[in-house]
């Protein structure tokens, strides 16, 4: 008698920087194998992996669970069309740290500091990176520890991280998983990003939206700005907080909210949610 085989689960990770094989700031080695590691499991997920969205309609098809931690990186508008049906269709997406990223020009009227540039890709994501102030110590609270994303988690805990300014791009279909008390742009005089307004800064004047989850279709998507990572090699942090170093002096090393506990429980959890669709979107 012949046992029939399961059908495999199939995932795809895009972990990379731009311009193609550039670090862009991050340490996409250690991120990606951490992922790796956690698709791997007792179930051995079937993953492929690339740099960027190249390609990207060749890998999704029969996939059902996308995964990106990109610094620079995102689908052009033909790439995010197929994208959108894909998640249509019932894909799931986990979108982490850099995914809201991408584009980014120079602005003369700005002293030439870069500007990041919205697309069709930002509004299937749902999540637009404005800027950042530099890596800090902060408390995340979880919204909504009832989610099967957030499942396990703390009200709250501590983390060393960029801490991110997210435009959210559709509020009233966005359901809030992370945010963080962490008020205006604390950012020095030309540091990071130009932009015209903070459209991220929630109407309280402190809260920030760090993770959000919402449906497309039949499938959902993901995001998590946490995650920062870097190695001496790999590292672009010119200065970092005081919170984190009383000499503003940037960790050679840093790992951030990777080694805290709830980052790899959400992480875990995520695995979960986009390959089983455990509980709601």
């Amino acid at each position: 008698m012949v046992t029939e085989r399961p059908r495999p689960k199939r995932a795809h990770v895009i972990a990379g920087g731009y311009p193609p094989g550039s670090p862009a700031g991050h340490d996409h080695d250690y991120a990606r194998l951490r992922l790796l590691e956690l698709l791997e499991g007792p179930e051995h997920v079937h993953t492929t992996v690339a740099g960027d969205f190249t390609d990207i309609e060749k890998w999704l098809p029969g996939t059902r669970f996308l995964v990106t931690y990109v610094a620079g990186p995102f689908a052009d508008d033909e790439q995010t069309r197929f994208l959108s049906d894909w998640l249509a269709g019932g894909g799931r997406w986990l979108a982490l740290h850099g995914s809201s990223g991408g584009q980014a020009r120079r602005d003369p009227a700005q002293g030439n500091r870069r500007r990041m540039v919205k697309s069709s890709y930002h509004q299937t994501l749902g999540g637009f990176f404005i800027n950042h102030p530099p890596v800090r110590r902060f408390r995340v609270d979880v919204v909504d520890r009832d989610h099967p994303l957030t499942r396990g988690l703390p009200e709250s805990f501590e983390t060393v991280d960029e801490p991110y300014m997210i435009e959210v791009q559709e509020p009233s279909e966005s359901h809030l998983l992370l945010t963080a008390e962490l008020g205006p742009d604390a950012s020095p005089p030309g540091f990071g990003f130009a932009y015209d307004e903070d459209t991220a800064l929630q109407p309280d004047g402190k809260t920030r939206v760090l993770g959000y989850v919402r449906e497309t279709g039949d499938g959902a998507v993901a995001y998590v700005s946490l995650g920062h990572c870097h190695t001496p090699t790999t590292n672009s942090q010119p200065f970092v907080d005081e919170s984190v170093s009383p000499d503003t002096k940037t960790p050679r090393t840093l790992r951030g909210s990777w080694e805290t506990e709830a980052f790899p429980m959400l992480l875990r959890n995520a695995v979960a949610w986009g390959l089983d669709g455990d509980g709601a979107a």
